[in-house]
């Protein structure tokens, strides 16, 4: 099943009610908690410390975004599921000050759940203002990860895949990210967040749903 997340949609996980954004993050309105996974700001710098001309407006793209969620839904936390920042080399000092005058304008509680991109820069995110995480974290009944995990009785919601989906319609072939819901796994895995980011293309088997972000 492919429905579009053109709107917002609603997923009910027995009693757990998680708001599908288009712009690919989940609102969870009982715990007032913001997610979005693999936001991976300073990626573009990262290119560029190796030669390739990427544009570094990327990452205000990017903070834009999650800034405009932070002034609708008014979260009271923000959940990254991993890889906020794409590695040493991209650690410019305006890619650190975009992040700090995020968190300065939206006041919000920022917690992370540390990635693969994340886990070699813990002396930098330790005064960065984010909670940091190297396990898997258990909030109300629901598993945030940045890896799929299994867990019995709880709701994984997870990262890492940058699930997306091909679409073959007529002559037109669209490949586009996706919230990837699979019932049996009990698991929701997150689009990438960041506007620089890959996709792995998901396979649909039974039980299994693909929230297309168009």
């Amino acid at each position: 099943m492919v429905p579009s997340t053109t709107a917002t949609e609603t997923l009910n996980a027995g009693s757990i009610q998680l708001q599908l954004l288009p712009e690919r993050a989940v609102y969870i309105d009982a715990l007032k908690a913001l997610l979005v996974s693999d936001v991976h700001l300073g990626k573009a710098e990262t290119f560029q410390h190796y030669g390739l001309p990427v544009s570094s407006q990327i990452n205000d793209v990017t903070l834009q975004r999650l800034e405009g969620l932070c002034t609708q839904y008014q979260p009271e936390h923000l959940w990254i599921l991993g890889d906020l920042f794409h590695g040493r080399d991209g650690m410019a000092d305006e890619v650190i000050d975009a992040w700090l005058k995020f968190l300065h304008r939206t006041q919000v509680v920022a917690h992370l759940i540390l990635g693969n991109h994340d886990r070699r820069l813990q002396d930098i995110l330790s005064q960065l203002s984010v909670e940091c995480f190297v396990e898997a974290v258990d909030m109300e009944g629901i598993l945030l990860s940045h890896e799929p995990e299994v867990r019995e009785n709880s709701l994984n919601i997870c990262g890492h895949i940058h699930p997306c989906l091909r679409l073959n319609m007529g002559c037109d072939r669209l490949r586009l990210p996706c919230f990837h819901w699979q019932a049996p796994q009990h698991r929701l895995t997150l689009p990438a967040f960041g506007e620089f980011t890959g996709g792995y293309e998901v396979a649909l088997a039974r039980g299994e749903v693909a929230y297309v972000v168009a």
